[in-house]
Protein backbone atom coordinates (compact mmCIF):
# COMPACT_ATOMS: atom_id res chain seq x y z
CA UNK A 1 0.00 0.00 0.00
CA UNK A 2 1.31 3.54 -0.65
CA UNK A 3 2.08 6.06 1.70
CA UNK A 4 -0.55 8.64 1.68
CA UNK A 5 0.52 12.13 2.21
CA UNK A 6 -2.62 14.22 2.76
CA UNK A 7 -3.79 12.30 5.69
CA UNK A 8 -6.97 10.28 4.07
CA UNK A 9 -7.47 6.60 4.36
CA UNK A 10 -6.56 5.29 1.32
CA UNK A 11 -9.87 3.18 0.65
CA UNK A 12 -12.47 5.83 1.34
CA UNK A 13 -11.09 9.15 0.58
CA UNK A 14 -12.45 10.03 4.20
CA UNK A 15 -10.17 12.47 6.37
CA UNK A 16 -8.41 11.19 9.35
CA UNK A 17 -9.68 11.54 12.97
CA UNK A 18 -8.54 14.63 14.68
CA UNK A 19 -8.12 18.43 14.72
CA UNK A 20 -8.03 20.57 11.36
CA UNK A 21 -4.77 23.12 11.86
CA UNK A 22 -7.36 25.49 12.35
CA UNK A 23 -8.80 23.83 15.14
CA UNK A 24 -5.00 22.58 16.56
CA UNK A 25 -4.13 25.85 15.99
CA UNK A 26 -6.76 27.50 18.42
CA UNK A 27 -6.26 25.07 21.17
CA UNK A 28 -2.41 26.23 21.32
CA UNK A 29 -3.80 29.58 21.41
CA UNK A 30 -5.79 28.93 24.64
CA UNK A 31 -3.18 26.18 25.97
CA UNK A 32 -0.63 29.34 25.88
CA UNK A 33 -3.12 31.84 27.59
CA UNK A 34 -3.87 29.49 29.98
CA UNK A 35 0.10 29.02 30.73
CA UNK A 36 0.45 32.37 30.63
CA UNK A 37 -2.51 33.09 33.04
CA UNK A 38 -0.57 30.64 35.39
CA UNK A 39 2.63 31.87 35.42
CA UNK A 40 1.82 35.30 35.92
CA UNK A 41 -0.35 34.11 38.98
CA UNK A 42 2.07 32.03 40.09
CA UNK A 43 4.45 34.87 39.65
CA UNK A 44 2.23 36.99 42.18
CA UNK A 45 1.61 34.55 44.05
CA UNK A 46 5.47 34.37 44.72
CA UNK A 47 5.86 37.85 45.34
CA UNK A 48 3.00 38.10 47.77
CA UNK A 49 4.98 35.41 49.73
CA UNK A 50 8.21 36.72 48.94
CA UNK A 51 6.89 40.36 50.61
CA UNK A 52 4.68 38.08 53.79
CA UNK A 53 8.21 36.47 54.18
CA UNK A 54 9.73 40.33 54.64
CA UNK A 55 7.40 41.50 56.65
CA UNK A 56 7.80 39.12 59.41
CA UNK A 57 11.29 39.59 59.98
CA UNK A 58 11.82 40.71 63.32
CA UNK A 59 15.36 42.70 64.44
CA UNK A 60 15.57 42.33 68.48
CA UNK A 61 17.82 44.73 70.07
CA UNK A 62 20.18 43.35 73.07
CA UNK A 63 21.06 46.40 74.83
CA UNK A 64 24.90 46.03 75.67
CA UNK A 65 25.65 45.02 79.27
CA UNK A 66 28.72 42.96 78.82
CA UNK A 67 29.95 41.43 75.55
CA UNK A 68 28.32 40.86 72.01
CA UNK A 69 30.07 37.60 72.69
CA UNK A 70 28.30 36.13 76.14
CA UNK A 71 25.24 38.04 75.11
CA UNK A 72 25.35 35.94 71.66
CA UNK A 73 25.68 32.42 74.33
CA UNK A 74 22.43 33.89 76.43
CA UNK A 75 20.12 34.91 74.08
CA UNK A 76 20.61 32.22 71.25
CA UNK A 77 18.69 29.31 72.46
CA UNK A 78 15.61 31.72 73.57
CA UNK A 79 15.83 33.43 70.04
CA UNK A 80 15.73 30.67 68.45
CA UNK A 81 12.52 29.17 70.64
CA UNK A 82 11.01 32.52 69.67
CA UNK A 83 11.34 31.60 65.85
CA UNK A 84 10.27 28.43 66.31
CA UNK A 85 7.02 28.90 67.54
CA UNK A 86 6.03 32.11 66.35
CA UNK A 87 7.13 31.58 62.52
CA UNK A 88 9.23 35.38 62.49
CA UNK A 89 12.14 35.61 61.65
CA UNK A 90 14.30 36.66 64.50
CA UNK A 91 16.96 38.18 64.29
CA UNK A 92 19.36 39.26 67.11
CA UNK A 93 20.62 43.01 66.51
CA UNK A 94 23.52 44.07 69.20
CA UNK A 95 25.39 47.60 68.78
CA UNK A 96 28.64 48.95 71.17
CA UNK A 97 26.09 50.80 73.32
CA UNK A 98 22.28 51.64 74.20
CA UNK A 99 22.79 54.09 71.46
CA UNK A 100 23.02 52.14 68.77
CA UNK A 101 19.79 50.14 69.78
CA UNK A 102 17.59 53.33 70.47
CA UNK A 103 18.27 54.58 66.97
CA UNK A 104 18.23 51.14 65.27
CA UNK A 105 14.58 51.15 66.39
CA UNK A 106 14.62 54.83 65.29
CA UNK A 107 15.15 53.75 61.50
CA UNK A 108 12.99 50.65 61.90
CA UNK A 109 16.37 48.74 61.49
CA UNK A 110 15.22 47.13 65.21
CA UNK A 111 11.04 46.32 65.33
CA UNK A 112 11.54 45.18 69.05
CA UNK A 113 14.12 45.30 72.08
CA UNK A 114 15.32 44.71 75.34
CA UNK A 115 16.26 47.75 77.59
CA UNK A 116 16.73 49.61 80.75
CA UNK A 117 14.15 51.37 81.74
CA UNK A 118 16.17 54.69 80.57
CA UNK A 119 16.95 53.44 77.10
CA UNK A 120 13.55 52.43 77.06
CA UNK A 121 12.26 55.97 77.70
CA UNK A 122 14.65 57.13 75.31
CA UNK A 123 12.70 54.73 72.73
CA UNK A 124 9.76 55.84 73.64
CA UNK A 125 10.11 59.09 72.98
CA UNK A 126 12.36 59.16 70.10
CA UNK A 127 12.02 56.26 68.11
CA UNK A 128 8.42 55.45 67.77
CA UNK A 129 8.88 52.44 70.78
CA UNK A 130 6.38 51.61 73.24
CA UNK A 131 6.76 49.54 76.11
CA UNK A 132 4.33 46.34 76.43
CA UNK A 133 5.75 43.80 78.51
CA UNK A 134 8.91 43.37 81.13
CA UNK A 135 10.72 41.02 82.89
CA UNK A 136 10.89 39.15 86.30
CA UNK A 137 13.92 38.47 88.15
CA UNK A 138 15.10 35.15 88.71
CA UNK A 139 13.35 34.98 92.23
CA UNK A 140 10.39 36.65 90.60
CA UNK A 141 10.78 39.96 91.66
CA UNK A 142 9.50 42.88 89.35
CA UNK A 143 12.97 45.21 89.98
CA UNK A 144 16.19 45.48 90.53
CA UNK A 145 19.19 47.78 92.52
CA UNK A 146 21.73 49.68 91.56
CA UNK A 147 24.93 49.83 92.98
CA UNK A 148 28.39 51.36 93.22
CA UNK A 149 31.00 48.98 94.24
CA UNK A 150 34.64 49.07 94.72
CA UNK A 151 37.34 46.45 95.71
CA UNK A 152 36.70 44.35 98.02
CA UNK A 153 40.43 45.22 99.68
CA UNK A 154 39.34 48.74 99.66
CA UNK A 155 38.90 51.04 102.50
CA UNK A 156 36.00 52.69 101.37
CA UNK A 157 32.79 51.41 102.54
CA UNK A 158 30.12 54.09 101.85
CA UNK A 159 29.63 57.01 99.74
CA UNK A 160 30.38 59.16 102.06
CA UNK A 161 33.87 57.68 102.23
CA UNK A 162 33.82 57.82 97.92
CA UNK A 163 33.25 61.20 98.16
CA UNK A 164 35.96 62.55 100.86
CA UNK A 165 38.27 60.30 98.81
CA UNK A 166 37.30 61.18 95.49
CA UNK A 167 40.29 63.33 93.88
CA UNK A 168 42.42 60.40 94.70
CA UNK A 169 40.01 57.85 92.84
CA UNK A 170 39.65 56.47 89.45
CA UNK A 171 35.72 56.37 88.52
CA UNK A 172 34.02 54.13 86.19
CA UNK A 173 30.70 55.53 85.30
CA UNK A 174 27.93 53.26 83.49
CA UNK A 175 26.24 53.85 79.64
CA UNK A 176 24.96 56.85 79.33
CA UNK A 177 21.66 55.31 78.45
CA UNK A 178 22.00 53.13 81.44
CA UNK A 179 19.08 53.58 83.97
CA UNK A 180 20.85 51.19 86.91
CA UNK A 181 24.67 52.12 85.68
CA UNK A 182 23.84 55.89 84.94
CA UNK A 183 20.74 57.36 85.79
CA UNK A 184 19.52 55.89 89.16
CA UNK A 185 23.53 56.36 90.31
CA UNK A 186 23.38 59.95 88.81
CA UNK A 187 20.52 61.66 90.63
CA UNK A 188 21.00 59.39 94.35
CA UNK A 189 24.43 59.42 94.58
CA UNK A 190 25.34 62.63 92.67
CA UNK A 191 22.44 65.49 91.95
CA UNK A 192 20.92 65.18 95.63
CA UNK A 193 24.69 65.50 97.16
CA UNK A 194 25.56 67.96 94.89
CA UNK A 195 28.63 66.02 93.03
CA UNK A 196 29.48 66.41 89.41
CA UNK A 197 31.65 62.78 88.85
CA UNK A 198 32.81 64.08 85.45
CA UNK A 199 34.73 66.52 87.82
CA UNK A 200 34.84 64.99 91.54
CA UNK A 201 37.24 62.39 90.58
CA UNK A 202 40.78 61.92 89.53
CA UNK A 203 39.41 60.18 86.26
CA UNK A 204 36.05 59.15 85.09
CA UNK A 205 35.44 56.55 82.20
CA UNK A 206 32.46 54.89 81.01
CA UNK A 207 31.65 51.12 80.26
CA UNK A 208 29.14 48.54 80.45
CA UNK A 209 28.33 47.04 83.50
CA UNK A 210 30.44 44.11 82.87
CA UNK A 211 33.61 45.90 82.48
CA UNK A 212 32.83 47.95 85.31
CA UNK A 213 32.69 44.93 87.85
CA UNK A 214 36.19 43.32 86.53
CA UNK A 215 37.98 46.40 86.40
CA UNK A 216 37.05 47.17 89.94
CA UNK A 217 38.28 43.34 90.75
CA UNK A 218 41.09 43.92 89.01
CA UNK A 219 41.99 47.14 90.13
CA UNK A 220 41.45 49.29 87.15
CA UNK A 221 38.93 51.54 88.83
CA UNK A 222 38.54 52.01 92.51
CA UNK A 223 34.50 52.43 92.37
CA UNK A 224 32.38 51.88 89.85
CA UNK A 225 28.17 51.63 88.83
CA UNK A 226 26.82 48.37 88.82
CA UNK A 227 23.53 46.53 89.54
CA UNK A 228 22.39 43.74 91.66
CA UNK A 229 21.11 41.62 88.08
CA UNK A 230 25.29 42.14 87.13
CA UNK A 231 26.61 41.16 90.03
CA UNK A 232 24.66 37.35 90.49
CA UNK A 233 26.10 37.00 86.72
CA UNK A 234 29.33 37.55 87.59
CA UNK A 235 28.98 35.24 90.53
CA UNK A 236 27.85 33.09 87.77
CA UNK A 237 30.31 33.44 85.07
CA UNK A 238 33.44 34.38 87.71
CA UNK A 239 33.01 33.67 91.19
CA UNK A 240 36.40 33.89 92.02
CA UNK A 241 35.81 37.78 90.75
CA UNK A 242 32.70 38.21 92.27
CA UNK A 243 34.94 37.69 95.04
CA UNK A 244 37.04 40.53 94.92
CA UNK A 245 33.62 43.03 94.57
CA UNK A 246 31.79 44.51 97.88
CA UNK A 247 28.91 47.56 97.58
CA UNK A 248 29.02 50.35 98.84
CA UNK A 249 25.48 51.69 98.00
CA UNK A 250 22.15 50.37 97.21
CA UNK A 251 19.57 52.28 95.15
CA UNK A 252 15.40 51.97 96.10
CA UNK A 253 13.86 49.61 94.01
CA UNK A 254 14.54 49.99 90.19
CA UNK A 255 11.11 48.98 87.79
CA UNK A 256 12.83 45.20 86.13
CA UNK A 257 13.54 46.22 82.57
CA UNK A 258 10.82 46.97 79.83
CA UNK A 259 10.75 44.92 76.53
CA UNK A 260 9.64 47.93 73.69
CA UNK A 261 8.10 47.22 70.09
CA UNK A 262 7.50 50.27 67.50
CA UNK A 263 4.31 51.05 67.62
CA UNK A 264 3.49 50.63 63.61
CA UNK A 265 4.39 47.18 63.64
CA UNK A 266 1.54 44.74 62.39
CA UNK A 267 -0.72 43.67 65.42
CA UNK A 268 -0.76 40.19 64.14
CA UNK A 269 2.94 40.00 64.79
CA UNK A 270 2.40 42.26 68.16
CA UNK A 271 0.42 39.12 69.20
CA UNK A 272 2.44 36.48 68.37
CA UNK A 273 5.19 37.84 70.36
CA UNK A 274 3.21 38.67 73.02
CA UNK A 275 1.97 35.32 73.65
CA UNK A 276 4.96 33.83 73.35
CA UNK A 277 7.02 35.89 75.78
CA UNK A 278 4.03 35.49 78.47
CA UNK A 279 4.44 31.53 78.00
CA UNK A 280 8.10 31.12 78.04
CA UNK A 281 9.06 28.93 80.64
CA UNK A 282 5.58 28.75 82.31
CA UNK A 283 4.81 24.94 81.18
CA UNK A 284 7.58 23.33 83.86
CA UNK A 285 9.77 22.88 80.60
CA UNK A 286 12.94 22.38 82.35
CA UNK A 287 15.35 23.82 79.22
CA UNK A 288 12.89 26.51 79.19
CA UNK A 289 13.55 27.39 82.43
CA UNK A 290 17.67 26.98 82.74
CA UNK A 291 17.00 29.51 79.70
CA UNK A 292 15.46 31.81 81.56
CA UNK A 293 17.81 31.39 84.40
CA UNK A 294 20.87 31.95 82.06
CA UNK A 295 18.50 35.49 81.35
CA UNK A 296 18.41 35.78 84.93
CA UNK A 297 15.01 35.59 84.53
CA UNK A 298 11.80 33.22 85.50
CA UNK A 299 9.21 35.12 83.00
CA UNK A 300 7.33 37.87 81.62
CA UNK A 301 4.66 40.42 82.32
CA UNK A 302 2.89 42.77 80.21
CA UNK A 303 3.38 46.69 81.04
CA UNK A 304 3.25 49.68 79.70
CA UNK A 305 4.35 53.42 79.23
CA UNK A 306 3.31 53.69 82.79
CA UNK A 307 6.34 51.69 84.31
CA UNK A 308 8.61 54.63 82.84
CA UNK A 309 7.31 57.15 85.28
CA UNK A 310 9.21 56.78 87.90
CA UNK A 311 12.23 56.77 85.52
CA UNK A 312 10.96 60.43 83.95
CA UNK A 313 11.07 61.95 87.63
CA UNK A 314 14.00 60.97 88.02
CA UNK A 315 15.34 62.77 84.85
CA UNK A 316 13.52 66.01 85.83
CA UNK A 317 14.63 65.83 89.35
CA UNK A 318 18.05 66.11 88.12
CA UNK A 319 17.73 69.10 85.46
CA UNK A 320 15.66 70.66 88.41
CA UNK A 321 18.43 70.33 90.72
CA UNK A 322 21.05 71.76 87.77
CA UNK A 323 19.05 74.46 87.30
CA UNK A 324 18.47 75.50 90.84
CA UNK A 325 21.76 74.97 91.91
CA UNK A 326 23.46 77.52 88.83
CA UNK A 327 21.40 80.69 90.90
CA UNK A 328 21.28 83.29 88.54
CA UNK A 329 18.90 82.29 85.84
CA UNK A 330 17.96 83.77 82.38
CA UNK A 331 14.58 83.83 81.59
CA UNK A 332 14.35 80.91 79.24
CA UNK A 333 16.18 79.05 82.11
CA UNK A 334 13.35 80.26 84.47
CA UNK A 335 10.38 79.40 81.89
CA UNK A 336 11.99 75.72 81.91
CA UNK A 337 12.15 75.19 85.69
CA UNK A 338 8.54 76.44 85.58
CA UNK A 339 7.55 73.52 83.15
CA UNK A 340 9.54 70.90 85.25
CA UNK A 341 7.79 71.94 88.13
CA UNK A 342 4.35 71.52 86.10
CA UNK A 343 5.74 68.04 84.56
CA UNK A 344 6.72 67.16 88.04
CA UNK A 345 3.34 67.75 89.20
CA UNK A 346 1.49 66.17 86.50
CA UNK A 347 3.88 62.52 86.83
CA UNK A 348 2.80 62.52 90.63
CA UNK A 349 -0.98 62.54 89.49
CA UNK A 350 -0.16 59.91 87.07
CA UNK A 351 1.35 57.72 89.89
CA UNK A 352 -1.30 58.35 92.68
CA UNK A 353 -4.08 57.13 89.79
CA UNK A 354 -1.94 54.23 88.93
CA UNK A 355 -1.26 53.42 93.18
CA UNK A 356 -4.94 53.34 93.65
CA UNK A 357 -5.95 51.28 90.71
Amino acid sequence: MRKNTNNHYPTTGRALPGPSRRSLGGQISILARTLFIAATALFLFGAAQSSQAQAQEINFGIISTESSQNLRQLWDPFLDDMRKETGLDVKAFFATDYAGIIEGMRFNKVQLAWYGNKAGMEAVDRADGEVFAQTLAADGSEGYYSHIIANVNSPLTSIEDMFKEAKNLNFGNGDPNSTSGFLVPGYYVFALNAVDPKTAFKRAVNSNHESNALSVANGQVDVATNNSESLQRLQETAPDKRKLIKVIWTSPLIPSDPLVWRKDLDPAVKKKILDFLLAYGQDGDPRKTAILAGLQWKGFKTSSNDQLLPIRQLELFKEKKNLEDRGDLNDEQKTRLTQIEAELKDLDAQMTKLAKK
